[in-house]
């Protein structure tokens, strides 16, 4: 066993503990961004000008009437940009743009003495454009080859050989929506810049260093005259790793332009009419199974749609050719990926990272062929999953590919699975007008960043005379329990007591050149950072302590406060006092420490490599109820497995399971983004732009029975302390909502129905769903090898040939209402 993944006796990490703020939280007197700017006396207002068009040229601004507005001291424009006028790291995003590309760009900025003074001046700003054409939906962009990026394949095998030696072919297209972050706190920036023309920034952000980066090169500034603190966020998701660079770049630019604090803080409109989303995709697929239902060969084509700049679309859609695999081996497989460029916002990073749209796609293939090659849909799962060492279509073998049975088989006998089978197609049999449907999907997901260079981190541990401890990472909180796991390694490391170890903020002048807080890789590169430091001390007080105990240094242990050499507990020497006899010897008591994940590589021109430190299991069987009526539906149960290794934090797993679910949940069934697509002059205007129109997951939507439970004797070797991670795979155990509403619409059917479900499935999606299912659903009949006959869709492939019997059905699915 490594020493990263090791344990000593009595750990305190595996511990349940709550999250370290959480009293902070439920009291109220945690303090976020937007609250620091009442301990910031003067501070100026800032907000935006918004364009009035989807994609047009500005001809003229005039923002004279703003300046002489009440209280108004600056409006910040183009001109006043003394570094460089661009807020994304690929330079495609202007921060004072002379083309609006989308509806509601921030066009210049207001500062004034009150929030609700810049708010009245920004309206008198005067604005004339150019219209331009504008691309909303995906669909428009791709006829209009209106593309961005790169366009990544992804090729194992002869496809076309696969797909002609496969018994039965079906081909499909899928359009899919994206989804609104809705952290509880929205963007927020607060700049001053202090005697020495120091600019301090405090934002709501996963990326401090980037932050920092962008800040700087739009003030023309170098790194080191820019810090950036983040405190903690309320809810990120993705939302705040790419996208706050730009608040916080106008913020600096003000406080540096007028000398006063700026705070910059967007309102719930102003935040989901300006920020990115989750990539909505569009995929076109053509799929072959043998006549036991294995899959032979995949060809897909997956279309993100990226909104007006790349920002971060290029590795999510790189994640997601590297997940359409999901649980399941697949000998031939061909994935074209390309990037839509719409007049939207620019989309980003979102829980999963892309993956959530590459597995919904291959989870979809086999929802809807179920029915169609006779096989029930959780028996055709089972019999696709990886075996152990098969390599992935980028050529990473699949390892512990044990655990998808075992987290399967686990909630099929805890969740009753045979029983409820049986007891759901009894009620179907005797209800009409209500069906339930049961379903159960797994999950496979890659845990590191795309680019190999991000796999790295710092820490700072201080450890002062008293013996108390100061941690500091490179790691951001944002409510998923980062810190509460990192001071748990702490103590773990170094023997001392949780109550021992205190954690400072997140700040580029502690710690730099650190990575997002995402890919679901906190706990893991910072934990390895933490214990590295960390180790470096006890490696030091360990000299201390056995040279006054008079044993070797390795034989010295830390347990509780406690060091003592093997054997000899009663002559155990406290901790502090330790600390103390290293000070007067000159030892020193801090260390820098840091982490890289080994083992990986990745050659992104030919999409091939091992880009993953290992891989996270999971599976949900979910039970749901339909309202025939009316296509309302309820969650009755929900029965989880999932694995995280020997779990850091319990407690904190196991919240970040149900709430990744929920929230994955909420994607698939409920939260519809629609924007204006009419010919209207609101064309590209987000119509869901608040929680009155977008609709959320609540206590009404959770299920009524809720299992979850970790995969036991999991430990990972070569994590640390044998944990995994658990931020983003659970989002994607939501997969069984979406399918067992699937089973209960094709229940209103007859037997052997495939049922097209849009996503998200809304009620009226699945009102839509079921009543085509009503009238037959995808029916006809296919002669099976056997001779008997099996209710299917129509199959007519031209020119099919051969002693076994291809079947062809092309399925159309919609991805939004209106298209059903």
């Amino acid at each position: 066993m490594s020493s990263l993944s090791q344990r000593p006796d009595n750990p305190v990490v595996g511990v349940e503990l709550p999250h370290e703020a959480a009293s902070l939280h439920v009291t109220g007197a945690a303090l976020y961004t937007d609250d620091l700017v009442d301990r910031t006396p003067g501070a100026l207002h800032a907000w935006p000008v918004q364009s009035t068009q989807a994609h047009a040229r500005i001809t003229r601004l005039d923002v004279e009437p703003a300046r002489s507005a009440p209280g108004v001291v600056r409006v910040l424009t183009a001109e006043d940009v003394p570094g460089v006028n661009d807020a994304g790291v690929k330079h495609d995003e202007p921060l004072f743009p002379s083309e609006v590309m989308f509806f509601g760009h921030a066009i210049c900025w207001v500062l004034a003495e009150t929030l609700e003074a810049a708010r009245q001046a920004a309206a008198l700003v005067e604005v004339d454009y150019e219209p331009l054409p504008a691309l909303i939906d995906v669909k428009e962009a791709i006829d209009a080859e209106s593309f961005q990026g790169g366009r990544p394949k992804m090729e194992r095998g002869d496809v076309d050989a696969g797909i002609e030696r496969a018994g039965h072919v079906f081909s499909g297209e899928f359009q899919f929506s994206g989804q609104e972050h809705f952290y509880l706190e929205t963007h927020a920036a607060l700049a001053l810049v202090d005697e020495n023309g120091q600019i301090f920034v405090q934002s709501s952000t996963q990326h401090p260093s980037e932050t920092q980066e962008i800040v700087a090169h739009v003030l023309g500034l170098a790194s080191h005259e820019v810090t950036v603190q983040c405190l903690r966020m309320g809810g990120g998701f993705g939302g705040k790793e790419m996208q706050p660079h730009g608040f916080a770049a106008i913020a600096a630019l003000g406080s540096t332009l007028t000398g006063r604090p700026v705070r910059l803080r967007l309102n719930r409109t102003l935040d989901m009419t300006m920020s990115g989303k989750r990539h909505g995709f569009h995929a076109e697929w053509r799929v072959g199974f043998d006549d036991e239902g294995r899959l032979q060969a995949l060809d897909a084509t997956l279309t993100a749609d990226g909104g007006w700049s790349l920002d971060l679309s290029e590795p999510v859609l790189a994640r997601a050719l590297c997940h359409i695999d999901n649980a399941y081996w697949i000998p031939d497989v061909r994935v074209n990926g390309r990037i839509a460029q719409t007049h939207k916002t620019s989309q980003t990073a979102f829980r999963g990272f892309g993956g959530p749209q590459g597995m919904l796609v291959i989870e979809d293939i086999l929802g809807r062929c179920a029915p169609m090659l006779g096989i029930d849909a959780e028996t055709l799962r089972r019999r696709n999953f990886y075996a152990e060492g098969q390599p992935t279509p980028y050529g990473q073998p699949v390892q512990q590919a044990d655990r998808l049975r075992r987290t399967w088989d686990q909630v099929k006998e805890t969740g009753e699975w045979t029983a409820r089978v049986a007891e759901i197609e009894a009620f179907n049999a005797e209800h009409d007008d209500v069906k339930r449907g049961l379903a159960i999907t797994p999950v496979k997901f890659g845990i590191s960043f795309n680019l190999t260079a991000f796999n790295q981190a710092g820490a700072l541990v201080h450890v002062y005379k008293d013996g108390s401890v100061l941690i500091n990472h490179g790691g951001t909180e944002m409510g998923q329990g980062l810190h509460t796991k990192m001071l748990q390694v702490a103590a773990t490391s170094l023997g001392v007591p949780l109550q021992t170890v205190r954690l400072a903020p997140t700040r580029t002048d502690k710690v730099p050149n650190t990575s997002a807080t995402a890919a679901s890789s906190g706990a893991d590169l910072n934990g390895g950072a933490v214990k590295n430091a960390c180790e470096q001390i006890r490696e030091r007080l360990a000299q201390v302590a056995a040279q006054e105990l008079g044993v070797s240094a390795a034989d010295m242990r830390f347990d509780d406060g406690r060091v003592f050499a093997i054997g000899q507990e009663d002559k155990a020497v406290e901790w502090a006092e330790i600390v103390r006899r290293a000070y007067f010897q000159r030892v020193q008591l801090w260390a820098a420490g840091f982490y890289r994940t080994e083992g990986l590589h990745w050659d992104s021109t030919v999409m091939q490599g091992s880009p993953f430190k290992y891989f996270a299991y999971g599976c949900a069987a979910t039970e749901v109820e339909v309202d025939g009526f009316t296509g309302a539906y309820r969650t009755r149960r929900v029965d989880i497995v999932h694995d995280v290794g020997d779990s850091l934090s319990p407690l904190v797993d196991i919240g970040q399971v149900e709430g990744g679910f929920v929230q994955g949940a909420g994607w698939l069934t409920l939260e519809d983004l629609r924007w204006d697509e009419s010919d209207r002059p609101t064309r590209g205007r987000l119509l869901t732009q608040a929680a009155s129109t977008y609709k959320l997951p609540s206590f009404s939507e959770m299920p009524e029975v809720f299992n979850v439970a970790l995969l036991e004797h999991a430990h990972e070797e070569g994590a640390v302390y044998g944990s995994k991670a658990v931020g983003e795979p659970p989002l994607m155990l939501a997969f069984s909502v979406r399918e067992a509403l699937r089973q209960a619409c094709a229940a209103f059917g007859p037997a052997g129905t495939s049922v097209d479900l849009a996503s998200p499935a809304t009620p009226e999606a699945v009102f839509w769903a079921l009543s085509e299912a009503r009238e037959g659903g995808h029916q006809a009949h296919l002669q099976l090898d056997d001779g008997a006959v099996s209710d299917v869709p129509e199959q007519r492939p031209a020119g099919a040939t051969g002693a076994q019997p291809e079947s062809e059905a092309v399925l159309e699915s919609s991805g939004t209402p209106a298209q059903v």
